[in-house]
């Protein structure tokens, strides 16, 4: 496996004489080697010395075709280093600042008029100047431990974000099973730039129940960090490697508002450990993968497939997803229930890919992408490269002596609904709902006696029929981040979250993510959301059920997880338990946009001793305790 930074004199792109360039915006896919971030494992023993991992600013080399890349990066790499520590050793981390003041902002960032094919997936900025309040934006940037179990004060709270030689000192305790976690900027706002600079990486908790399965490991362990870019162009029209945040702008279809809604940005580009379209090249055998979508808002729909853009059957396996192993492997053979690997933003999974039977040959990771086939590129434009990773696979190598195991995960026990449990009702809006800024909001809400005489629809109330017809009522208590704080729950209870997606036109899929916890997904329900009026803000007639529309719960979405897809029309229910840690949290979209444009709410967990004393000033809910049968009419 190469770990270079930089492209080899027998790239065909690095050759002039190839013809090879960059003035028609064209790379050439699997010309770069895969680069694997270094890993760095925190000293065991005395949790008062810090480990130091700075932010520094960096030139990267995307492709060998393109000038280097200005970015910023966790101990100056794209991606950060892979962290690496044994369940419970507890380390203390300061992420510290060391990007200079007054250097240039890495991402340009422009908004374009929307158009048939998208324009957001072509490079350069369409004769767009260039957004002058992003390029004047300052380093100020805090980490977020994606997934950890940690104090609020440890998680990486948005406001708290540190500017140039200040640290952010953060203390993680590590008790979990094995698990990969993932770190990023979260600073307020901005979280959807800063994370295009290169500010994200991966962190990994051992233990002995991983240890004992007898995984692929060391050359054979490969963290993949999947980030969809863009680039800006020169006056020529060619690829100047300037990151570039390019969005498409759509006047909002309620005419009160007239506010424009600017869709999430997506790009031309996926790099994978800060590469574009590299390659891998692998002995024919077991390997271990450890998947991260870090992009801002791009959903992979994952195939791998031969030279000739076949599926390959029979060789991949899923073992692993956001919070740790699944209790068995779940083969990927791209048919049947379970076409593609779909991977949605912040999503993590864990992957066996058995190489002894490829040996000598090339099969590629690619992006089947929506409406695309395998190995095609979309016809609307929306992926215009399915390009991914390409692995090349060696003649031979020492044997090879694991076995996938029939049972990965002893210790895992699947949440029911009848353990004892608090219930939210969380609606998704469409962007152009009124008093909406434009964009799709979260909306909390409380279910209420209907008064008499109410006129429907109403602003913020959202009636919800059961299968049976039963029609209850709910009021909007909160819409926007800053709003008064709605949820307090109690350490230690379960909690059942239902996300209601009212985003049916256009449909929008939103991955949702709840710090501090593991969830389970209990299941999906498809919903008649016809009755929801978006220029009111309310529903004229209850939104239902729709007869036999369960929808079943892939077996590589039935283990622990933390990001979770919302699809448009259906309601999704989790349960998970907030243990092992107080303060304030948040949960939010994770398509980054969304996330900066309000899509965030925050939430404390406080001891179940000291709620008892809560006199419920701008605590909302039920404070975590107690199961309420059959809330929202989907209490199954």
């Amino acid at each position: 496996m190469e770990h270079t930074q930089t492209g080899t004199a027998s790239d065909p792109a690095s050759d002039p004489a190839s013809g090879a360039g960059t003035g028609g915006a064209e790379l050439a896919p699997y010309v770069a080697p895969l680069t694997v971030p270094p890993v760095l494992r925190p000293a065991a023993g005395d949790v008062r010395r810090e480990t130091e991992i700075a932010l520094r600013p960096t030139w990267q080399r995307l492709h060998p075709q393109l000038p280097p890349t200005l970015m910023w990066g966790y101990e100056g790499t794209v991606p950060g280093p892979t962290i690496e520590v044994r369940r419970g050793q507890r380390v203390r981390i300061a992420w510290t600042n060391r990007i200079p003041k007054g250097g240039a902002y890495p991402v340009t960032a422009v908004e374009v008029p929307i158009a048939a094919p998208s324009p957001t997936t072509r490079p350069g900025r369409e004769g767009v100047p260039p957004n002058e309040d992003v390029a004047a934006l300052p380093a100020w940037s805090v980490t977020h431990l994606h997934g950890a179990q940690t104090g609020g004060g440890n998680d990486g709270w948005a406001d708290n974000a540190v500017g140039f030689g200040d640290a952010q000192l953060a203390e993680y305790p590590n008790d979990h099973q094995a698990v990969q976690w993932w770190y990023h900027d979260h600073a307020m706002n901005i979280t959807r730039w800063n994370v295009q600079t290169g500010l994200y990486g991966t962190y990994l908790i051992r233990d002995d129940e991983e240890d004992a399965l007898g995984l692929p490991s060391g050359d054979r362990e490969i963290p993949l960090l999947l980030a969809d870019r863009n680039l800006d162009t020169d006056e020529d029209g060619a690829l100047n490697g300037r990151l570039l945040h390019k969005t498409a702008v759509v006047q909002a279809a309620n005419p009160e508002t007239g506010k424009p809604v600017s869709i999430p940005f997506t790009g031309p580009y996926t790099t994978v450990n800060g590469r574009i379209w590299p390659y891998a090249e692998v002995d024919p055998a077991w390997y271990r993968f450890r998947l991260v979508n870090a992009s801002n808002a791009r959903i992979f729909d994952l195939v791998l497939v031969d030279e000739d853009g076949q599926a390959v059957p029979g060789v991949l396996k899923q073992i692993g997803s956001d919070g740790g192993l699944l209790p068995r492997p779940v083969p990927v053979d791209f048919e049947g229930a379970l076409p593609v690997l779909t991977i949605a933003p912040a999503e993590r999974m864990d992957l066996l890919i058995d190489f002894g039977a490829l040996a000598g040959r090339r099969v590629r990771l690619v992006n089947k992408g929506p409406g695309a086939a395998p190995g095609v590129p979309d016809p609307a434009g929306d992926v215009p490269y399915p390009h991914v990773l390409e692995f090349r696979v060696g003649t031979s190598c020492a044997p090879d002596p694991f076995t996938l195991p029939d049972v990965l995960s002893g210790s895992f026990r699947r949440l029911t609904h009848d353990i004892e449990h608090g219930h939210r009702l969380i609606v998704l809006t469409p962007p152009a709902t009124k008093g909406g800024g434009g964009h799709p909001e979260i909306w909390e809400m409380t279910e209420i006696e209907e008064p008499e005489g109410l006129s429907l629809p109403a602003e913020g109330i959202i009636q919800v029929a059961d299968a049976e017809g039963a029609v209850k009522t709910y009021r909007r208590t909160a819409r926007t981040f800053n709003d008064g704080l709605g949820f307090t729950l109690a350490e230690g209870s379960h909690e059942q979250w239902s996300f209601l997606n009212l985003a049916v036109n256009p449909p929008v899929v939103h991955p949702m993510h709840i710090h501090l916890a593991d969830f389970q997904i209990l299941g999906r329900d498809v919903y008649d959301v016809t009755g929801f009026d978006a220029t009111t803000g309310g529903t004229a007639k209850p939104v239902r059920p729709e007869p036999g529309g369960a929808v079943p719960v892939p077996p590589n979405e039935q283990g622990h997880k933390d990001v979770f897809r919302a699809l448009p029309g259906q309601m999704l229910r989790v349960m998970g338990r907030f243990d092992g840690a107080y303060g304030r949290f948040m949960y939010h979209c994770h398509l980054l946009e969304h996330e900066d444009m309000g899509m965030m709410r925050p939430f404390v967990v406080m001891p179940k001793e000291a709620l008892k004393f809560d006199h419920g000033a701008g605590h909302g809910g039920d404070h975590g305790g107690g199961h309420e049968e059959g809330h929202a009419g989907h209490g199954g």
